[in-house]
């Protein structure tokens, strides 16, 4: 009778694991990333067994482990349908509420006046779109679709030279670094692909140099990064987190990055209610 009551505990336990382990899937693909600690509060275990879930779950190609934490396999989530849908098509879906957040925020910090950089990336073309119509101010930029889709809009741009990145549909390299360096900019914004206690990160050696020099030429610094990038890092390390001023997200950072944030003086804004 025992034998049979302890192969019934057994069985239930490995349920609940399952159980617990498809709900954890479901919650890391809906958010980007999660923390351990977060986990664990939200399953009512502790952090090894979670520790222990994340080792099934990324050995199964599900997730993908980092420091602290996992997330969702983005090359999966931005898996093209068709070979006339765009990489950045693909990405711009993802997150996208969140990122219209952060770009409504960002546009209260531009004013009249301004000589404005707008980095690579998903987040800065939507910022573009906001600021489109601001005929007072001067946009500088290595992203050739910001540049075109202002082309036909009152906004003042300049498009830095340079190689051209197809899959980016950027101007990067030497020429577009020194380029760079010789503006002044009120406010730089930019995009990155990773952010931890160590700084932010890039995909690309090219653009990383070039967001060097927007974080080197500009008097206020902006990082736009939705909370799926937080705890993560990339190929290319850009700065630690003291290069810049000002970080505008979604979701308040997990505690140990927002404890390096404040230690580096980084002003935090969680962006307000999805943009109208």
């Amino acid at each position: 009778m025992t034998h049979m009551l302890d192969q019934d505990q057994d069985e239930s336990k490995r349920l609940l694991g399952r159980v617990r382990k498809e709900r954890m899937t479901e919650m890391i693909r809906r958010r980007g990333f999660m923390s351990s600690s977060a986990l664990a509060a939200e399953f009512g275990v502790s952090e090894m067994t979670v520790r222990r879930d994340l080792a099934e779950l990324t050995a199964q190609g599900i997730l993908i482990r980092t420091h602290g934490g996992a997330m969702w396999r983005e090359e999966e989530a931005l898996e093209t349908k068709g070979a006339e849908e765009p990489f950045f098509d693909a990405r711009m879906r993802l997150n996208r509420e969140a990122k219209s957040r952060i770009a409504k925020s960002a546009e209260r910090l531009v004013q009249k006046g301004q000589a404005v950089a707008l980095d690579l990336g998903t987040t800065t073309y939507e910022l573009a779109d906001r600021l489109a119509n601001r005929n007072e101010i001067r946009i500088i930029t290595n992203n050739l679709r910001i540049a075109t889709m202002l082309a036909s809009y009152p906004v003042d741009v300049y498009l830095l030279g340079g190689h051209v990145r197809q899959n980016e549909m950027s101007l990067c390299g030497p020429v577009a670094v020194q380029q760079a360096g010789k503006f002044r900019f009120d406010i730089a914004f930019l995009g990155v692909a990773a952010l931890s206690q160590g700084g932010i990160y890039d995909y690309a050696i090219e653009e990383a140099e070039l967001k060097q020099a927007f974080l080197t030429q500009a008097t206020r610094r902006v990082v736009l990064c939705d909370a799926s990038k937080f705890g993560r890092v990339s190929l290319v390390h850009v700065a630690r987190l003291d290069a810049f001023d000002t970080l505008i997200t979604d979701a308040a950072p997990p505690a140990d990055i927002a404890a390096a944030l404040a230690a580096a003086g980084v002003e935090t804004i969680i962006a307000g209610p999805p943009a109208s």
